[in-house]
């Protein structure tokens, strides 16, 4: 990859995942004279229109899905230790094998997942390698905008995860919810409704404290009950969800496990604890979309006991643990999942970081998962690299559609991915 468009790629990326990204979103929102705070009204409106029946689902399954932005490096999560190319590619970043957990003859994970090892016993912890599009983009904005449409059979920009719950007959918001972040990710947009905030906290009427709330809520009724188009139904989708999930968000909540509140888990930890606060409450909520970066790390990879990538898998491995145990027995019917626009390169770089590659690795947590490692593995001798970088051996659409086959048995894998030649790989029971 050109030196000079990835620089400039990379800068616009940490630019738009910083925090005056979020400042002027929420301005705007803020701007618009909305119903409700953060994006809750201008997310129902853009897709109200399409709405399909209502359906109230209780003690339904959930999928939890993390988005790790900017490019995870899959083999420093997952660590191929059996391939010598690995520790060649790596002199200096490469993870010791004597380090590794849960390892077999090939992979191994990284020691700062530890504080996941338990999941390991209990058959709940599942890595694919060598995942991802079938054609490579090393892209950020591209690679992102194309993974979470998944539909290379239309142009028209709509989430796999929108087309999930619109299959569901959902009608509600929080039917998919994208948490921690006001922007809605690609997956979540399309014609179902969707809900996105910053936090559960900001789902709520803008503008109406104390005795006022009452009232502001009649009036914004009796103003929006008839009133036709997209603009009334947005109005009221937005109401009704600040009416349902008001006592969600009004009770104060007591997790059963500690969250992290140190950078650089802090945010994502937040996301999390409303994440379980969202699904014990049972109000139907089918996907909870998280993102957590950045991870694009082409220089400051660092090595086993310090530097950005064992700070951040630290920090993922601190809040998911977290949350997979504040859930408690409601664990059996949560998957969590991981994915990223695209892996590293194999070999570092002269900043002792990666560049951008193809290639990369899946993670599944909790319900429904068959633990161990999956996927078949390339190799990395120079035969089998695709200029410089892991082979892409499965296509993460089949990863996801095997969870939505299995874990939502009314949707077809094939309709939320489509063109997809759905192929399950054994990583669900």
């Amino acid at each position: 990859m050109d030196p000079e468009t990835t620089a400039s790629c990379c800068e616009e990326f940490e630019r738009a995942a910083g925090p005056s990204r979020r400042r002027v979103l929420a301005g705007l929102a803020a701007a618009t004279g909305a119903a409700v705070t953060t994006s809750v009204f201008g997310d129902a409106f853009r897709q109200v229109s399409f709405a399909a029946p209502s359906r109230r689902a209780v003690g339904n399954n959930v999928l939890v899905v993390i988005s790790l932005r900017g490019g995870v490096d899959g083999m420093g999560v997952v660590v191929p230790h059996g391939d010598p190319a690995y520790y060649a590619a790596r002199p200096t970043i490469g993870v010791p094998a004597a380090s590794l957990f849960g390892a077999d003859a090939m992979f191994g994970l990284h020691p700062a997942l530890r504080p996941l090892e338990w999941l390991l016993a209990t058959g709940e912890l599942a890595a694919v390698h060598a995942v991802g599009m079938e054609v490579p983009n090393r892209s950020h904005f591209r690679a992102m905008e194309e993974i979470e449409d998944a539909d290379p059979t239309s142009t028209v920009r709509r989430g796999w995860v929108n087309r999930m719950v619109g299959l569901g007959g959902g009608s509600e918001p929080y039917d998919a919810v994208g948490l921690g972040d006001p922007v809605t990710p690609t997956a979540l947009v399309g014609d179902a409704l969707s809900l996105t905030a910053e936090s559960l906290a900001d789902v709520s009427l803008a503008g109406a404290d104390g005795d006022f709330l009452s009232r502001r809520r009649r009036q914004l009724r009796t103003t929006w009950k008839h009133a036709p188009g997209a603009l009334g139904d947005a109005t009221r989708a937005a109401l009704r969800t600040a009416d349902d999930l008001r006592a969600v968000v009004e009770t104060p909540y007591r997790a059963d496990s500690a969250y992290p509140k140190v950078y650089p888990a802090a945010g994502l930890a937040a996301a999390l604890r409303d994440t379980a606060r969202l699904i014990k409450a049972d109000v139907g909520t089918e996907v909870v979309s998280v993102d957590y970066g950045t991870w694009d790390m082409h220089a400051d990879y660092g090595v086993l006991d310090s530097g950005r990538m064992q700070s951040m898998l630290r920090g993922f491995a601190g809040a998911v643990d977290a949350f997979l145990r504040d859930l408690g027995p409601t664990r059996s019917r949560v998957t969590v999942v991981t994915i990223s626009e695209f892996g590293r390169r194999v070999t570092q770089n002269g900043n002792n970081g990666l560049d951008h590659g193809w290639g990369n690795m899946m993670l599944l947590m909790g319900g429904g998962v068959r633990g161990g490692y999956h996927g078949s593995w390339p190799g990395l001798g120079t035969d089998k690299l695709v200029d410089g970088d892991l082979q892409v051996t499965t296509d993460y659409r089949n990863v996801l559609g095997e969870v939505v086959a299995r874990r939502f048995p009314d949707r077809s894998p094939t309709s939320v991915f489509p063109g997809l030649a759905y192929r399950p790989i054994g990583v669900m029971l």
